[in-house]
């Protein structure tokens, strides 16, 4: 009897697309010239520096930040190896992706984590719908995209942001709620306000946390590099998706390790310093 009366969830969300493109084409057109022409903006900034020129630049930047010889080496031989297997210009256009859509991940999942952290009930509304974000297959949203966007950078970007936002939103929560009632009566007495509890105590005790989100969204914008590649993204995800195509194992092995490559590099180099470096820096 269930079967026979089936709810037309389906219909009603694909009505709703619908109404949004034959109503807003124009501005979804308008959004979308405009992003990717940041996207390409980007791309363009890094690729018009000479690559060993940018490689010193990105080691140099890896060492300021973790203050370790030993990355700064694995940065430079890294992007050595991806320009020696002509990965060059793809390598920058996912760098170019990732930077962006963390980013507005940043922008975006910081504040609503503070939000959330402060708001018991806001972030009780906002719980189920993370858990959406995050279980939802990835293709899934780019269905909608698709539709509303077209082909080309904006669909991927737009799905790695709603695939990746979930995680510095939940990290900042838990880096805010797990500050010590003692430093915050602490800062109470002293006469502190609420900016200043945030800013002075709750954001620096929580900052491991946050950085923590940071970085597991890079991984997670990486993740969507391939899927963004299926309907029309730059980057090393094309390749990857070629080689899938033609069963080129060579092809599909280089694409994959300068992701591989790229990936663990920011990984190093987002994480948060350990103490005793940021002692003797």
């Amino acid at each position: 009897m269930l079967t026979d009366y089936k709810l037309p969830l389906g219909q009603y969300i694909a009505q709703f697309v619908e109404w949004l493109t034959d109503n807003g084409a124009e501005y979804f057109d308008a959004f979308a010239d405009a992003l990717t022409l940041m996207i390409h903006g980007v791309t363009f900034a890094l690729t018009w520096f000479n690559p060993l020129v940018l490689i010193g630049l990105f080691a140099l930047l890896a060492h300021f930040i973790q203050r370790k010889w030993g990355l700064t080496l694995f940065c430079a031989l890294a992007f050595l190896l991806i320009l020696n297997l002509g990965y060059w210009q793809e390598t920058m256009e996912t760098l170019a992706q990732v930077l962006f859509a963390t980013l507005v991940c940043i922008i975006i999942g910081v504040p609503l984590g503070i939000i959330a952290a402060h708001k018991p009930v806001f972030y009780t509304i906002m719980r189920p719908v993370l858990d959406l974000m995050q279980t939802v297959p990835t293709f899934v949203y780019l269905i909608p995209t698709l539709t509303l966007f077209g082909l080309g950078v904006v669909p991927g970007l737009i799905s790695t942001v709603v695939f990746a936002v979930a995680a510095p939103i939940r990290l900042t929560y838990l880096g805010i709620c797990d500050v010590p009632e003692e430093l915050l009566d602490a800062g109470k007495a002293f006469g502190c306000s609420k900016r200043q509890l945030l800013t002075r105590i709750e954001l620096p005790h929580a900052m491991p946390s946050i950085a923590a989100g940071i970085t597991q969204c890079i991984m997670l914008s990486l993740s969507m590099v391939v899927i963004a590649a299926l309907v029309g993204a730059d980057g090393l995800g094309r390749p990857v998706v070629n080689a899938l195509n033609t069963a080129d194992i060579a092809l599909g092995f280089e694409a994959g390790l300068a992701i591989v490559l790229l990936a663990i590099m920011l990984d190093r180099i987002c994480k948060q310093p350990d103490a005793k470096v940021r002692t003797e820096a």
